[in-house]
Parts: structure tokens; C-alpha cells; sequence
């Protein structure tokens, strides 16, 4: 479990590649100074196509690109890339827009953060740290609650034999609630284990337990995922 506390350790710090779509030319080249001055290599494009185009004829740790982009725009730039065999990239989506259905359609997209402009440089950095490293440790453990299965050093999880397909952040949410099933967990700890001491908004959370109930639950005929009122969530066999 990546913890923020984890990632700020000089032992565990990622160098990572990273490009950059943004076409905001004072942004984009406000944001590859920074990066590069904390020693991360950063490719830059100023629109989707070109972006694109590097996605998918490079390899990249993490992808920070924004929403509205020219020729291709950031939705579809995300779903092309998890098409392709660079499906496992991180990806960062920055967005002016800050309603929760703004924040979903990015992450349905395969997203696996996001933050909203305007954004504090330091923060980005962490979030692409985070990515790089993804978000759960191989240990070589295989987790199971009822129906659900969670392997760990795969980065696979299943539901009565069904693949799931989750990005990393709803991956890791599964593996935290797996790992204290049946028992409920506040909301707070659910932060913690998410993004250390610093989620990025107060949806932050909302936003991925929905994620992961349309992935867990909703094909399937009953629920696994339960809230508690006044307690947090569980998981429920």
C-alpha cells in the first residue's frame, strides 16, 4: 500500500518519464521546468494528436494530459491509450471542470487520478510519484472474500470467476476494504490509504467508490459493497 508518507521517503523515490499534453503553452512549459527540476525526464505535446501519437510510440511512467485538447481531446486520448499495449501507463487528468460528473468521465475512461485546475506544482509531483510507483506492492498474496479474488503481485482482481477491470486507485480501494472484510472502514482511513495526508478534494473518495461499485456490484445480482451508516464501508459476503 502506497502511503504519501511512503513516497516522500528518499529510499522510495521514482524518477519517472512523463509526458506532458497541454495546450496552454505558458502552463506546459511552467509544468516540464518543474518536473525536470525535480529529476523527472518530460516529453511535452501541445496538442492530442501529437500527444497521442508519443503515447502510443513511446514508453512513458505516467501521462498528465488535460481535458480540452485540440484535434483529439483528452477523453478520447485516454480510452485509445488503454486500448493499446501501453494500456498500464498511469494517467493524470487535469481539468478546469470540477463536478463529480466531470471527475467520472475521466476516470471511465481509464483515468487514475485527476486534479483541478488550478493545482499546486508540488501536489502534481507527488500524484505523479505515486503513479510511477503504481499503488499496491507485489507481495505475491492472493486476498479472497467471498466471491472476490485480489491478486496482488498480478494486479488482477475477479468477482465468481469474472475478470474485473480497475485502474489502479479502485484496485488498491478493493485491496483496502478486502484486507479488513467484514469489518467497516471510516472514510478517513480510506483517505489515508488512498492519498496519504493530501486527497485531492472532498469528492475525491465518492468518486471511486462509485467507480468501483459499477465494476463490483452492478453486474452482478447483489451488492458486495455496503455502506455503514455513521461508520464508513465494508464488504459483505
Amino acid at each position: 500500500m502506497v502511503k504519501a508518507s511512503d513516497v516522500l521517503r528518499p529510499d522510495v523515490l521514482h524518477r519517472a518519464r512523463v509526458l506532458l499534453i497541454e495546450d496552454e503553452v505558458d502552463l506546459l512549459s511552467s509544468l516540464a521546468e518543474y518536473l525536470q527540476l525535480k529529476g523527472h525526464s518530460v516529453d511535452t505535446a501541445q496538442d492530442g494528436r501529437i500527444g497521442l501519437n508519443l503515447a502510443l510510440n513511446n514508453d512513458y511512467d505516467v501521462l498528465v494530459l488535460d481535458i480540452g485538447l485540440p484535434y483529439v481531446d483528452g477523453l478520447a486520448l485516454c480510452q485509445e491509450v488503454r486500448r493499446s499495449a501501453h494500456s498500464r501507463v498511469g494517467i493524470l487528468m487535469l481539468t478546469a471542470r470540477d463536478t463529480l460528473q466531470d471527475k467520472l468521465a475521466g476516470l471511465e475512461q481509464g483515468a487514475d487520478d485527476y486534479l483541478v485546475k488550478p493545482f499546486a506544482l508540488e501536489e502534481l509531483e507527488l500524484r505523479i510519484r505515486v503513479l510511477a510507483r503504481r499503488t499496491v506492492p507485489n507481495r505475491g498474496n492472493v486476498l479472497r472474500f467471498g466471491e472476490l479474488c485480489l491478486d496482488e503481485d498480478a494486479g488482477q482482481a475477479s468477482r465468481a470467476g469474472k475478470v474485473l477491470v480497475l485502474n489502479p486507485r479502485c484496485f488498491q480501494l478493493l485491496y483496502f476494504l478486502m484486507r479488513q472484510a467484514p469489518n467497516p472502514v471510516g472514510r478517513s482511513e480510506l483517505e489515508q490509504a488512498l492519498w496519504g495526508d493530501d486527497p485531492p478534494d472532498s469528492d475525491a473518495l465518492k468518486v471511486y467508490l462509485h467507480m468501483l461499485r459499477q465494476i463490483v456490484d452492478k453486474p452482478f445480482d447483489r451488492t458486495m459493497i455496503e455502506t455503514v451508516r455513521g461508520r464508513g464501508y465494508r464488504l459483505v459476503d
